[in-house]
């Protein structure tokens, strides 16, 4: 029942962050730029790694974005509407989701065998290191942003 629980709540999340995502598309470009920026000053790629490098990252991300739009189609409605699903029904959305949790990780793998096979293994642990800290980096700054607009209202 905890997993379950576990997994309702990374839905609604993943979710939740897809629709704010879908809602600011200018956004999302200039957080993608702002990724590019962040992973090249980390990863420091010489041209012949940089060349190898970012069409194995570009088509990572994009299988990714791809998966998530997939997810958030055929799952976003059922679990907002989960009170009025049978057990079965139910069932079958967490199967579903648990699916797509599998291909994500599959996605990753790959991407990750690929990475290392054009840049060193040092480099590999770093990007996954950085991807983190730009993600950190990312929500800190989005919390900063919605604090001052929060205490600025009446």
């Amino acid at each position: 029942m905890n997993r379950l629980k576990k997994i309702l709540v990374t839905m609604v999340l993943l979710l939740a962050s897809a629709q704010f995502y879908a809602q600011r598309p200018h956004d999302y470009a200039k957080i993608k730029s702002l990724k590019i920026a962040f992973l090249t000053e980390r990863l420091n790629l010489n041209s012949k790694e940089a060349q190898a490098f970012w069409p194995i990252y570009n088509e990572y991300e994009n299988s990714r974005s791809v998966l998530r739009e997939k997810e958030h189609n055929q799952i976003r409605n059922k679990v907002e509407e989960s009170e009025k699903l049978s057990e079965k029904e139910a069932n079958e959305i967490v199967e579903l989701f648990l699916e797509f949790e599998q291909e994500e990780e599959d996605i990753r793998k790959d991407f990750i065998k690929k990475a290392a096979g054009v840049i060193t293994a040092k480099k590999t642990l770093l990007l996954l290191r950085s991807e983190n800290d730009f993600k950190r980096q990312l929500i800190k700054k989005y919390h900063q942003k919605h604090g001052e607009s929060n205490r600025n209202e009446p």
